[in-house]
């Protein structure tokens, strides 16, 4: 008994393996477009960054996909399997083997056996009831580590959710542009189409005047149906905007004209100035640069779970329980079986520390630690990449954001230009003061025009999308709210006994400062 006390006055002192510290980040110490007028160093934009486009309808959208996306759902699951994961992780300290155990056996024993003389029993019944206890002490860390690395795990799918909503707010918002683009697009080639069905028509009637001769006719119409060409693949891209928008709601394919408004073709304002922040901010924004890091806390913890085998294992094991068995008449009422099996005679208890160490597997688990850092460290370098994708995204955004905002203001000028040039064309044909040629000149100079306009300005809220991504900013709003619907969660609790799991919880990561839960907006 000394040994147990001493094995359990033992335990808990060594923790083997490698204490995280959280990597440094290559960081830059400003934007490169941080001296722009429309780019600002106040903190990175607020939680609802889509408000800044002054859209309802987006607004409307992206709260119907945070209720049903698909992926999103599963994303939140993931979390609830790795609180279950961290449960059966926070178990391990504790006695693993905690079994109730009892039966009936019979027993014929050999006559030839050793140690059979002198008239012992060969044939018997045994019964038996008790309970079994095997508990490995945590003499080397091992089952801390265990915790450890769920813990981070579980921060880690937190992080995962966060990024996929940040992903799946970019995701529908961009597809919308796509779709208020398309369906502006069509309204250019639908109003230009007029235009030249008036040109085909002027140029018909003085054809038949004798003021022309047929080539402005065929002219006018190859013009008319060169214009009523681009259309149906406009219609395509838009009908495709709308598949995709419908699948990112979790809804079929379908029409979408309830949730899209009366006005087709608006596409929203960019704001005219982005809160950037700093590039430090990105560390705590950014979902994917927090996951990152956490996969690798959640491994260097693993990795001292793989060293503390190389160590013995330390424990105690035991039975405790009841036994008897027939024709023992062990009892003053020479009774025996059965029927005595839970009087005090029959109590018994076997139990008492030991220890066990896999020496001649040495090799195998040396080589398993080395696996566990080798892994270690290729997460360690991923999170480098990812800081350094993000500073590139962030800077690539920004970049995309003020050169498109410039070009969409050339663009509109060169519209203007374009109309007022086919206009005073379209007037000199008329007073037979040039030939059809100007006509058709302006036409499609117009044509043009319009359509870069209509792209630039898609562009540039396209670019706005982009930067508001990579500063991964959106996540906020889900704190306090739990990580998978109502009904969801109704119908897990019908299916498995969950306790409290599915309810939400505050969930702070050790270092960066993330709440934990999914939140549902107040759209």
């Amino acid at each position: 008994m000394s040994g147990a006390v001493l094995v359990l006055a033992l335990a808990g002192c060594t923790t083997v393996g490698p204490d995280f510290e959280p990597p440094q980040a290559p960081l830059p110490g400003q934007w490169q477009q941080a001296d722009s007028a429309a780019v600002t160093r106040e903190p990175a934009a607020q939680a609802r960054w889509w408000e800044a486009f002054a859209d309802p309808v987006l607004g409307g959208l992206i709260a119907l996909a945070y209720q049903n996306n698909p992926d999103l759902k599963v994303a939140g699951l993931r979390v609830l399997e790795a609180r279950a994961q961290l449960g059966i992780a926070a178990g391990t300290p504790y006695p693993q083997v905690q079994q109730a155990v009892g039966g009936a056996t019979y027993t014929q024993g050999s006559e030839n056996a050793a140690n059979t003389a002198g008239g012992a029993d060969l044939r018997y019944w045994e019964y038996s009831a008790g309970v079994n206890v095997g508990w490995e002490l945590d003499f080397w860390g091992k089952f801390r580590r265990g915790i450890e690395s769920a813990d981070a795990n579980l921060l880690a799918s937190i992080a995962a959710y966060d990024n996929a909503f940040v992903l799946l707010v970019a995701q529908v918002a961009d597809t919308y542009v796509a779709l208020r683009n398309a369906e502006a697009q069509l309204q250019v080639a639908r109003d230009n189409l007029g235009i030249q069905q008036r040109a085909v028509q002027i140029t018909e009637a003085r054809f038949r005047g004798g003021d022309v001769g047929e080539l402005d006719v065929l002219q006018a119409r190859t013009q008319f149906l060169g214009t009523q060409a681009t259309i149906p693949p406009f219609e395509t891209g838009l009908q495709q905007a709308l598949n995709a928008l419908g699948t990112l709601l979790g809804r079929p394919a379908g029409n979408l004209a309830e949730l899209l408004g009366p006005t087709p073709g608006v596409i929203p304002a960019a704001p005219q100035t982005i809160a950037a922040g700093a590039p430090t901010d990105l560390l705590r924004r950014r979902p994917d640069v927090r996951q990152a890091e956490l996969a690798a806390a959640t491994q260097s913890a693993a990795v001292g779970v793989a060293e503390a085998d190389l160590y013995p294992s330390f424990g105690l094991s035991g039975f405790l329980g009841v036994v008897a068995a027939d024709g023992t008449n062990t009892t003053r009422s020479g009774n025996s079986g059965a029927g005595q099996l839970f009087s005090a005679n029959s109590l018994t208890f076997i139990g008492g520390p030991y220890f066990s160490w896999n020496i001649l597997n040495y090799g195998r688990i040396r080589n398993n630690v080395r696996v566990q850092d080798a892994r270690l460290q290729q997460l360690l370098e991923n999170y480098q990449s990812t800081v350094l994708n993000a500073v590139q995204e962030v800077e690539d955004g920004l970049v995309a954001f003020l050169r498109s905002r410039e070009q969409e203001r050339i663009l509109a000028e060169t519209e203007a230009a374009a109309r007022r040039s086919l206009r005073i064309a379209s007037v000199g044909y008329r007073e037979g003061f040039s030939d059809f040629q100007r006509v058709l000149d302006a036409q499609g100079a117009l044509l043009r025009a319009q359509q870069s306009y209509v792209t630039a300005r898609s562009t540039t809220v396209g670019s706005a999308i982009g930067i508001y991504r990579a500063l991964g900013g959106g996540w906020e709003i889900r704190a306090g709210r739990g990580f998978v619907d109502e009904a969801t969660a109704e119908t897990m609790r019908q299916r498995t006994h969950w306790g409290d799991l599915l309810q939400p919880q505050a969930t702070e990561p050790p270092q960066k400062g993330q709440g934990g839960g999914r939140a549902s907006p107040d759209w």
